[in-house]
């Protein structure tokens, strides 16, 4: 379950008490939580933070350091992820997207600013190629609208790893997929905290989100949005590698590709300095 001392507390502003969480009810009754990650002016288009699988809002803490804007940030603990709800599945990017649209209810905006990295891009797409006209600009970051024809049998292994022997059994795996070795290396600390968000979380919620990832199939809805979109992806990423982030682009011809050098998966994380420029570029010109 959810341990508010495995939150990325050494390096992002969460621990700034003034700073909002709420409270969000979904559709089917599932409480979210939503955390203000930085505030800004009520009269701005708010940006929205989606965060990736086993992780929550607080991965997002090293890239918000370096997001200088004007507006309300928020990060969301999707369903079955830290402080929100881990009800039974199951669960699928549809029943995600519709969490995500309470979030834009509760926060009373008409627009957001959507930013999402692996799963958190899956869940992005998800929603925006349903509710296109509600999202002003959209950034997609180590992501992809499908993994595959062997997507399902990849995830449910994954899950049921998790599930059976404790996520603590999956730690090198995930390690060496989000970071290159020198980040990991040089950054043990971030590491280290990443690691005890992931190791934290109930392994029924992962099992059914990985099933959720392996289903997931967003290339057509996503055809339905026109509007202002970034694709970022690490160079080294093999979780969704570049092919996949070239494959969003055809989907999304209005969006720009950026191809960061050695970084892998979590690039956020692991490259916050390279992402917020690209990132402040995509809500100017939105």
């Amino acid at each position: 379950m959810y341990n508010p001392s495995t939150a990325l507390s050494t390096h992002h502003p969460m621990n700034n008490t003034a700073l909002a969480q709420d409270r969000v009810t979904s559709f089917d009754g599932t409480q979210l939580h939503l955390q203000c990650l930085k505030q800004g002016s009520a009269n701005a288009t708010p940006i929205v933070f989606l965060h990736a699988l086993a992780m929550q809002a607080s991965m997002w803490g090293r890239l918000v350091e370096h997001v200088n804007v004007d507006a309300p940030i928020w990060g969301l603990d999707l369903r079955g992820h830290g402080a929100s709800d881990h009800p039974p599945g199951p669960y699928s990017s549809e029943l995600f997207a519709r969490d995500v649209l309470a979030v834009l209810d509760h926060l009373k905006a008409p627009q957001v600013h959507l930013v999402g990295c692996s799963m958190g891009g899956t869940v992005s797409m998800a929603f925006t190629g349903r509710h296109p006209t509600r999202v002003k600009s959209l950034g997609l970051i180590d992501t992809t609208a499908c993994y595959g024809e062997n997507a399902k049998d990849a995830w449910e292994k994954r899950g049921q790893q998790g599930h059976r022997q404790g996520l603590a059994s999956l730690r090198d795996f995930q390690v060496e997929r989000w970071f290159s070795p020198e980040f990991a290396q040089t950054h043990t600390d971030v590491v280290e905290d990443c690691l005890n968000v992931f190791v934290a979380n109930t392994t029924s919620a992962y099992l059914e989100t990985c099933r959720m990832l392996g289903a997931a199939d967003e290339r057509e809805f996503i055809k339905n949005y026109q509007g202002a979109c970034t694709i970022v992806v690490g160079e080294e990423d093999y979780a969704t590698p570049v092919s996949m982030a070239q494959e969003l682009a055809t989907l999304l011809p209005q969006a720009d590709l950026h191809i960061l050098k050695n970084v892998r998966h979590y690039s956020p994380v692991q490259a916050p300095e390279m992402i917020a420029p690209l990132l402040l570029n995509l809500f100017k010109k939105a």
